[in-house]
């Protein structure tokens, strides 16, 4: 079936712009329904894109949105939730009601394909109220049958241009002469953002995606202690790090969800005690992963003779951690 028009739910943020991206790339139409249309401003240049100020919570408006599109693409999703069990209340929101509305929708008006991209590492009984709310939007999917017929998609952490991951660390180790690093030795198999995109834009056109779960993941695992390293390094600000105890790194998290926007939380930690690994191939239909080597060094730091020694370091196969 040719794709001609595709409603992406999520899609103004980091993961859904790279998809609009490739999308618009290939003359798709692509409705990107978001709560306030300047989260979105920077998809409005792209040709094919129509940006929707909508509630796609609200049942009515969602079955607005999906009807004559040929596939939803589900990108919603949240890292910090109230507590509740199994999962709190904006978790569950997020990650379980909402797939729930948009199967419903698209069954009703007869959506050929969804693909939902939930969590590396998503379970049922995970650690973390976050692996176990994705874990239940991932059943609400499948508890769809085949009607509308879908795909889910299980991606490690993503790096990339505007990341909240590496450009974190790069600020972080810019900004303080020591990092105290929570789940230093936590394993991470991180994987571009294009990569994901990619994987994405093809589950929309191949048969062989239908009814299938994916995990998607770099070509090389790290601990996140190497990562930091690496990406202090890039940032020309390399700096000590001070593994944490579990019990402090928990006071840290604590005292990180008084914030406005927290960048870690104790359900983020409780996450880490899964290794962020896939448990096959890094990418379906044998596709081949980007390095991370390859890509940081073009956006983190300042281009410095530093971040261009990596790069040509990583190239030549001599970056180990």
């Amino acid at each position: 079936m040719k794709i001609e028009r595709v409603a992406l739910i999520g899609g103004s943020g980091f993961l859904g712009s790279a998809v609009a991206n490739q999308l618009a790339g290939a003359a798709v139409e692509v409705v990107v329904p978001t709560r306030r249309a300047s989260r979105a401003r920077h998809l409005l240049l792209l040709p094919t894109v129509d940006v929707v100020e909508a509630d796609v919570h609200d049942p009515a408006t969602l079955a607005h949105l999906v009807s004559g599109v040929d596939a939803v693409i589900n990108l919603v999703g949240i890292l910090h939730s109230r507590s509740g069990s199994p999962y709190g209340r904006d978790f569950a929101r997020a990650h379980v009601e909402l797939p729930q509305k948009i199967v419903a929708a698209c069954h009703a008006a007869r959506v050929p394909h969804l693909v939902h991209v939930s969590a590396l590492g998503a379970s049922p009984d995970g650690p973390s109220e976050y692996l176990r709310s994705k874990a239940a939007g991932e059943a609400a999917i499948r508890a769809s049958g085949d009607a509308p017929a879908w795909t889910v998609l299980r991606p490690a952490v993503m790096f990339g241009r505007g990341d909240h991951f590496t450009n974190l660390f790069a600020r972080l180790a810019t900004r303080f002469p020591l990092l105290p690093l929570a789940g230093a030795r936590a394993r991470f198999q991180p994987v571009h953002v294009e990569d994901v995109a990619a994987v994405i834009c093809r589950c929309l056109r191949d048969p062989a995606a239908i009814g299938e779960t994916f995990e998607l993941a770099g070509p090389r695992v790290y601990t996140l202690r190497e990562l930091v390293e690496y990406i202090s390094e890039l940032a020309s600000a390399p700096r000590p790090i001070l593994p944490l105890p579990n019990g402090l790194a928990m006071m840290q998290a604590a005292l990180m969800e008084w914030l406005p926007n927290p960048i870690m939380s104790r359900d983020n930690l409780r996450s880490m005690r899964v290794d962020n690994v896939a448990s096959g191939a890094p990418l379906p239909f044998g596709m081949t992963p980007t390095p991370l080597e390859a890509v940081a060094p073009s956006y983190i730091g300042d281009r410095s003779q530093r971040a261009r020694y990596y790069s040509m370091r990583s190239h030549s196969g001599r970056l180990h951690g």
